[in-house]
């Protein structure tokens, strides 16, 4: 994974449901260019709904994946749905709350929730909710040629899990 769309992981419950957090920064190059000064309209930095759909998959990805210690390469399947009411600005953070609905040896699927909160104020809001479907690619994908060395969970997904004191999930 090239890009991490979230920061770090504040709640673990080993089976069932990760919490992730996501602060947007104006420092984000990709806010600059959505949605950029008009002839008419002043700047608009919001964070785009596909990040934050993307950042929900990243953090139930990471959940499915740590079901196994992150043996298997999971990548996403499907996402059935996702709403999102609302915009995140920057100066604002994103919880990602993703729960595991079910697993078996081909997948597993997931459900999430997402919302903001303005520093201003403290409290977070719902702002929206997914339902995400994972493969075990080495279970399905059986007779195509993968490496061997999990290209999922990259060096930035460690980074992170290292970083939220969970590390030793990858032992």
């Amino acid at each position: 994974m090239r890009w991490m769309w979230i920061d770090t992981i504040v709640t673990y419950e080993p089976d069932k449901r990760l919490v992730a957090i996501k602060n947007v920064s104006l420092a984000e190059e990709h806010l600059h260019e959505h949605f950029p000064v008009t002839a008419t309209l002043p700047a608009q930095p919001v964070m785009p709904a596909s990040l934050m759909i993307e950042g929900m998959a990243q953090t139930a990805g990471i959940l499915v994946g740590s079901l196994r210690r992150f043996k298997e390469k999971v990548v996403l399947a499907k996402i059935q749905r996702a709403e999102i009411n609302a915009d995140v600005i920057p100066g604002q953070c994103i919880r990602y709350d993703a729960r595991i609905e079910r697993i078996d040896p081909m997948g597993a699927g997931t459900s999430g929730t997402i919302e903001r909160m303005d520093h201003r104020t403290g409290q977070w809001e719902k702002i929206g909710e997914t339902e995400i479907m994972f493969s075990h690619v080495d279970q399905n994908m059986s007779g195509l040629a993968f490496p061997e060395h999990n290209f999922v969970f990259s060096d930035s997904f460690r980074n992170v899990l290292r970083s939220s004191g969970l590390g030793h999930l990858m032992d």
